[in-house]
């Protein structure tokens, strides 16, 4: 098979059986010895060396389930409970209000339609619960799940152009009868930080409000933090959240395990059925080694949280100032005096980001064109549709995310290839 890649010949005997299999050895051959330059860091990050080494013992000597009784099961057990220490040390909760899930996604799905099952037990009549366009599909589709039912009213906060809710139009929405609202810390295709803050303050005034008032509608906040666990403090009390989201895998711990921090005294009715395990909200054999990797993470994204913001920014700023410098009709999708260290969601007009991101992973050069969740996907980015930005141009996004391996020399490298990727693009680009 002879491959063409920018005027560069390979010849590549191929003996595989499929198709897949013969795409996997063309690719692995004209990459052999290529630089690899990883961006993506929103979608996943490298697992942290320490991390492995910590969770090494419970794939392979301390294999027991860490429900059973016998010594195999204690020791598991005990180190889950560690896990959950360090985990409250992080999120300055009690080590009974962790819960660890499969994910996000799951921990996202327990907290939404936990409580919102057990608040119907109240028998309050129609509630009302909030969240906004811009939230992680794990979020976004659990209220779209909720919508369908009669007792239930959504309403979705929109943002301003720079991807950012509005305290003033949060604090609109607010009816007597709202119950749960949910909204992200940092986004995960723009980085737009979100007044987390600000909204937790409303919530405390409403809630004390109605306490005074005797009003029988409690009010809850939840908070999917998965993309700010690496740089911004997650500290539950400070941020006044009820319920909380993280994932294992955005902060260089592993796959497959997740987080959701559960205040006290909070009920939640279990989404999935068949055993006893995290007070009986997660059903299923506990992930030890797994869950002993994000305990560790955790430690490891706190110690190392301001000096890695301090480094990544800067290769982010000069990231932006570089391309924005050698490429015209270039822009940011975000405001840079609001969005994480990491992120640079920058749009090229005319031109599909999915033809920019084959012709960068060429290069070696990983990115995005917005969620990893979405790949695939032909639909332009919700996110930035909702930050009203035309579908075309959407469609020219491309999600640049940092981490603290990556090195100037390797963004002067991106810097230098990407503005003949983007020239050449252009060029055979259809003018409509």
């Amino acid at each position: 098979t002879q491959v063409d890649c920018h005027q560069q010949k390979f010849i590549v005997q191929c003996w595989a059986s499929t198709p897949y299999e013969k795409l996997l050895i063309i690719i692995n051959k004209v990459n052999k010895n290529m630089q690899k330059i990883y961006l993506d860091h929103s979608a996943t990050t490298p697992m942290n060396e320490k991390v492995l080494d910590a969770m090494m013992p419970y794939f392979t000597s301390e294999f027991g389930n860490a429900t059973s009784i016998h010594t195999f099961g204690q020791k598991a057990s005990l180190a889950v409970q560690r896990a959950r220490e360090n985990t409250a040390l992080f999120l300055n909760c009690k080590a009974s209000e962790v819960v660890f899930t499969s994910g996000a996604t799951e921990a996202n799905n327990i907290a939404i339609l936990g409580l919102i099952k057990a608040l119907q037990k109240n028998n309050l009549g129609k509630i009302h619960i909030i969240t906004s366009t811009i939230e992680h599909p794990a979020v976004l589709e659990c209220f779209q799940l909720l919508e369908k039912e009669d007792d239930i009213e959504v309403s979705y906060l929109p943002v301003n152009s720079k991807g950012i809710v509005s305290k003033d139009e949060f604090e609109k929405l607010i009816k007597d009868n709202t119950v749960f609202v949910s909204m992200m810390y940092v986004n995960n295709e723009t980085g737009a930080v979100q007044p987390i803050l600000d909204i937790a303050k409303t919530i405390k005034k409403v809630k004390e409000k109605r306490k005074k008032e005797g009003a029988k509608f409690p009010l809850y906040f939840h908070t999917d933090a998965v993309q700010a666990a690496n740089f911004f403090s997650c500290d539950v009390k400070d941020l006044g959240v009820d319920l909380m989201s993280l994932s294992g895998h955005k902060i260089s711990g592993p796959k497959g395990v997740g987080v959701l921090f559960v205040k006290d005294n909070i009920v939640l009715e279990p989404i999935q059925f068949g055993g006893h395990q995290e007070k009986g909200l997660r059903s299923g054999t506990l992930n030890v080694p797994g869950i002993v990797g994000i305990g560790e993470a955790l430690l490891f994204a706190e110690d190392r949280r301001k000096t890695n913001s301090k480094k990544v920014s800067g290769l982010r700023d000069m990231l932006i100032e570089g391309v924005t410098e050698n490429i015209p009709d270039v822009v940011l999708n975000g405001d840079m005096d609001n969005i994480s260290p990491f992120h640079a969601n920058l749009g090229f007009k005319g031109i599909e980001g999915e033809s920019i991101l084959l012709d960068l992973d060429f290069e070696g050069i990983a990115v995005s064109t917005g969620s990893a969740c979405a790949s695939g996907a032909l639909n332009p980015s919700h996110v930035l549709l909702a930050m009203g930005i035309r579908k075309e141009d959407a469609h020219g996004a491309i999600r640049f995310t940092l981490g603290s391996s990556n090195t100037e020399k390797e963004i002067e490298t991106v810097i230098e290839k990407l503005p003949k990727i983007i020239k050449r693009l252009r060029k055979i680009a259809p003018k409509n």
